[in-house]
């Protein structure tokens, strides 16, 4: 069988540890008569921690063309499926076409200023709060029903693989990375007499609307995958899970339930 991946980019973290495991990648690669190229690539290798898969993924404009994996150099590592010690492994698989890919979803965000239109792209979540970190009161709506009038510090929405990031330490639940969803995590929600907000998170299907406007606060903080802008003078803001998606490399044994407890409970 003809081998799917030739033609490989890497992606390194600047420490010593990632440069050192990146060239043995190289050496392996070689090794496997692999191409090492910085265009028109089969596939992305992350080299480092999650934020270095974030990085290969915005560098690459979320190339649906391609394949993206991860080899853990950091701490947590939660999309770095990769371990060091199965680098050399890993690349005979590949050699030899074995493998499975994990359709991931891609969030789409439109911000809708009064002079400007922004679309932006993540892979784990946006944050919504006021530029001073003052409460914040959003209308929220789902496919132009009304959810709710939230008043709080902000309100995360994060896709299904980015569920075990930010979103788990405001209490949003974990969503199977196979399931192509969004969740609305409700950050230090205000609940009084006078006002009453969703303590809990909502998970939306895919291909579902969430628009979110505020007639109070026009100026806001929008954080993509951890990267902060102010926004001025904000209509609203929409974001869904669309069509955009990307295609990850698993090993055959990959096994979701198993990263979390590895990666949570072990």
């Amino acid at each position: 069988m003809e081998r799917i991946i030739n033609r490989v980019k890497i992606f390194a973290n600047k420490n010593n540890e990632s440069l050192s495991l990146k060239n043995k990648v190289i050496a392996y690669l070689a090794k496997y008569h692999f191409e090492v190229v910085e265009e028109n690539y089969d596939l992305g290798i992350a080299i480092g921690g999650d934020g270095s898969f974030l990085r290969m993924l915005k560098q690459t404009n979320f190339n649906s063309q391609a394949y993206y994996v991860g080899i853990n150099s950091g701490t947590l590592g939660f999309l770095q499926e990769i371990k060091p010690n199965e680098v050399e492994l890993f690349i005979a698989r590949i050699n030899n076409n074995d493998f499975k890919l994990d359709e991931i979803s891609i969030q789409e965000t439109i911000i809708e200023t009064k002079k400007e239109t922004f679309k932006l792209m993540s892979l784990n979540e946006i944050v919504i709060r006021d530029k001073d970190l003052n409460t914040v009161k959003l209308e929220i709506t789902v496919n132009d029903n009304l959810l709710e009038n939230f008043i709080g510090d902000g309100i995360l929405v994060s896709t299904s693989i980015g569920s075990t990031a930010y979103n788990l330490s405001f209490g949003g639940s974990i969503v199977y990375s196979q399931l192509h969803t969004l969740q609305i995590t409700p950050i230090a929600p205000l609940n009084s007499k006078v006002y009453r907000s969703l303590i809990n998170s909502v998970i939306i299907p895919e291909n579902q609307k969430i628009v979110i406007k505020s007639n109070y606060n026009k100026n806001l903080i929008v954080s993509i995958d951890g990267t902060n802008q102010i926004y001025k003078n904000v209509n609203y803001i929409t974001t869904l899970v669309g069509d955009k998606k990307i295609f990850c490399l698993r090993m055959n044994e990959y096994n979701y339930s198993n990263i979390i407890r590895e990666k949570f409970l072990q």
